[in-house]
């Protein structure tokens, strides 16, 4: 029996794929949204801090090896709606001067201009519903004085994708970063993306479909047939968009090219997996004799020029949040009572693309797949950074707020892009301009894969704008079947 052949087919379902699906669906294409994860419930599990990020429970469990061989479990999430259904909204355009190479810093072009993007970037924050909210009392009362004690810190508004209503949900109010909406009061890709378009009947919707495979044209292996799922299913279209991630999209292009030959014949070959990117990150509580009432709280963002590639923003995170990163050795009741008091901020810089820092797929029988990640390849991304956390340190205690770090580890891939970086020369890039990979007839990428460079902000609304850039493209090639 034939398969039924789509236009489009999309691997992934989070801001990349999700965004692709709403545009080309609109645009009238047959599209196949496959997710390898399911739906989340909306019993409210999904907003219960012990289930959430004590147990851990809506997480990935696949295991991967570190640079040294050690096996780790990256904080990777399979639903529909992908990361989006658990980031901290915080929707935020990189600078134009960020869409330029920065070589001081190790930092990749674009291969377009800022102006390209912004058309999108207005889309996607419409679609998304972003805008501002009034710093609350606790944040502008630290905020004031630091940008008054001469450190250089200055303030500006931070954009989300929160219901402006959220504020009369304390419970939804206090855990939207890191945790699911149960009442869509945070826009995420599947609520408000694919929602409006799930009643379309060219769009199909499956999820519980882990692709496994890339199939290729016996005659010709640079065009793809479709993919095939892990169960054994396939699916057959004219185009196939990868959205699964930046750790899990590299996989399936190097294992497709490592079977097909075209290892050996297309130059972006040894680029795939390469310049993996997921900012410097640390977290920094700042305890005070007072308790901290603020709900939202994540409202400001925090620059210093003397910093220029990084930036840092409040944790979304109230009391009980926070105290689950204090140390395990503090006794849970004092935990509680420092989180009561303390304010949480999320420090980050951006770090640059050196090709060591890298995906790489279970090839030649390995056990797990491999993320090779030093920051010590990218030296002035991380001194920066040591000054970031050092100097807002400082600046905390000059208020009155001692205070103490925490860096993520390598498991913290919230903001991983890079593996299949975009430029226009497929000696030292994956993808081209319109995301289409080099080399190849129909295989696009439209996740934060493709980032050459991560900002200083979080990549989340470039990833859209991305992906509903590349879909325009594709579906003004020619009509729709």
């Amino acid at each position: 029996m034939a398969l039924p052949q789509y236009d489009i087919l999309i691997i992934g379902s989070g801001a990349g794929g999700s965004a692709a699906a709403y545009a080309l669906a609109r645009a009238g294409w047959q599209v196949l949204l496959l997710e390898k994860g399911l739906e989340l419930l909306r019993d409210g599990s999904t907003l219960d801090v012990d289930k959430v990020i004590r147990q851990g429970l809506f997480k990935s469990k696949e295991p991967w090896l570190d640079r040294n061989g050690e096996s780790f479990a990256p904080e990777e999430y399979f639903n529909l709606g992908g990361k989006t259904k658990w980031y901290g909204a915080a929707l935020a355009r990189f600078e134009p001067h960020e869409f330029e190479a920065d070589s001081a810093h190790q930092c990749l072009p674009w291969p377009m201009a800022y102006q390209e993007l912004a058309p999108y970037y207005d889309q996607a924050e419409q679609l998304l519903k972003v805008h501002r909210f009034e710093p609350e009392p606790d944040l502008q009362a630290i905020v004031s004085k630091l940008t008054r004690n001469g450190a250089g810190w200055r303030a500006q508004p931070l954009t989300l994708a929160l219901d402006p209503h959220i504020l009369e949900y304390p419970e939804e109010a206090s855990h939207f970063d890191a945790f699911a909406s149960v009442k869509n009061l945070k826009a995420d890709g599947e609520n408000a993306l694919l929602d409006p378009v799930r009643h379309l009947p060219n769009l199909t919707i499956l999820t519980g479909q882990a692709v496994l495979d890339l199939i290729a044209d016996p005659a010709r292996p640079e065009h793809l047939l479709g993919v095939r799922t892990e169960a054994g299913a396939e699916f057959r279209a004219d185009t196939v968009l990868l959205a699964a991630g930046a750790l899990h999209s590299p996989r399936l292009l190097q294992d497709y090219f490592a079977h097909s030959g075209l290892s050996e014949r297309l130059p972006n070959a040894k680029v795939i997996g390469r310049n993996y990117k997921c900012h410097l990150l640390s977290a920094v509580l700042a305890f005070s004799a007072t308790r901290k009432t603020d709900l939202l709280r994540k409202t400001l963002l925090l620059l210093n020029e003397r910093l220029p590639h990084s930036s840092i923003q409040p944790l979304g995170f109230d009391g009980e949040l926070l105290s689950t990163l204090i140390p395990g050795f503090v006794p849970r009741c004092v935990a509680r009572a420092l989180g009561q008091r303390a304010y949480g901020f999320f420090l980050q810089t951006e770090d640059g693309s050196d090709p060591a820092n890298r995906v790489i797929a279970k090839l030649n029988g390995a056990r797990y797949p491999q993320l090779d990640y030093d920051p010590e390849r990218l030296p002035a991304a991380h001194a920066e950074h040591r000054r970031l956390v050092r100097g807002f340190i400082q600046s905390l205690l000059k208020i009155g707020l001692p205070a103490a770090a925490k860096a993520i580890p390598l498991a913290g891939t919230a903001h991983a892009c890079g593996t299949l970086v975009a430029g226009r020369d497929p000696e030292n890039s994956v993808v081209d301009a319109r995301g289409k990979v080099h080399g190849l007839d129909n295989l696009y990428v439209v996740d934060g894969s493709v980032l050459p460079r991560s900002s200083r902000v979080n990549p989340s609304l470039t990833i859209y704008a991305w992906a509903l850039r590349v879909a325009e493209q594709l579906a003004q090639r020619e009509q729709p079947t």
